[in-house]
């Protein structure tokens, strides 16, 4: 099967000129459903699939996404690139609605880590994440965007909160002290499953609002930032429509095989229905244990 690309993000991002669409896909994972059915086809020769990460129609909370779904339906279909393309709120003053950020880095303050990894069940692992974001997609992200002209801003620290709702001021103040520079509430799980499932992943944040830290600007609210959503879209399909072209063909990136000296259980001991359940991750090392 041919390494495909992914992307994640608002339902209408496979609108792009030129995507032949083929084929919506109802993925049936291990860890229940995904947000919605996958939409895939062929876009400058790739193969690409789109997910929508609140489900068509946006109605699914941020808390009620189901990421581990998500990411093994994305896998199971041999993603192996994943561009995230979401909504966050700036923590900095350089940082403007309708602005681009390239996070290279994540702080957690979620609650239900236990559903941000594929692992349990009989099997050990401990990816490192150090380097959270692909370098060299992001990299392709950054090119694409400062030959449109559009203003970008290439690194910084993406908090991610529970939500549904926004910050109080005295916790965007925190952040900003924390040296914080974007937040928004469902991109750090898709890092770490991307992880382990061997993709190498780059998020494309789009700025809709300054959170509520800066008292001279309207606070944050649903109403207040549709205008920025809507031209936020707009860009971030001429970037996807620019990048896709540009990332390889073949899967040899040093997230490609982040499972090798990752997982700390021996084969011998896994668990034969984790294995199964796993087997777009795993499929690599589940052969016979001798």
């Amino acid at each position: 099967m041919e390494a495909a690309i992914g992307i994640i993000g608002g339902s209408g991002l496979y609108e792009l000129d030129g995507f032949e669409m083929t084929d919506e896909r109802a993925v049936v994972t291990p860890f229940g459903e995904p947000s919605d059915v996958l939409v895939g086809g062929v876009f400058a020769g790739r193969q690409v699939w789109f997910l929508p990460r609140h489900g068509r129609g946006h109605r699914i909370l941020p808390t009620e996404i189901n990421h581990r779904a998500n990411l093994w339906a994305l896998r199971s279909l041999n993603v192996r690139w994943l561009i995230c393309v979401t909504a966050v709120g700036s923590l900095r003053e350089e940082y403007h609605p309708r602005q681009v950020v390239l996070p290279d880095q994540y702080f957690d303050r979620t609650s239900r880590r236990e559903q941000h990894t594929f692992f349990g069940r009989g099997i050990a692992a401990h990816i490192g994440f150090a380097e959270p974001v692909s370098v060299g997609l992001r990299g392709i992200l950054r090119a694409c965007t400062e030959e449109a002209g559009i203003a970008c801003h290439d690194g910084g620290t993406y908090v991610n909160m529970d939500g549904p709702a926004f910050s109080t001021r005295a916790e965007s103040h925190a952040n900003r002290q924390l040296g914080f520079d974007v937040i928004g509430m469902t991109n750090l799980p898709e890092a770490k499953l991307a992880r382990e499932a061997e993709i190498a992943l780059a998020t494309l944040a789009m700025v809709t609002d300054y959170d509520c830290w800066k008292i001279e600007e309207e606070a944050v609210s649903a109403g207040a930032v549709i205008g920025h959503l809507q031209a936020n879209v707009a860009t971030a399909k001429r970037i996807l429509a620019a990048a896709i072209p540009r990332i390889p063909a073949v899967p040899d990136w040093p997230e490609h095989r982040a499972l090798d000296g990752a997982i700390m259980t021996p084969r011998e001991l896994w668990p034969e229905r984790t294995v199964e359940q796993l087997h777009p991750l795993l499929g690599r090392f589940a052969g016979p244990t001798g």
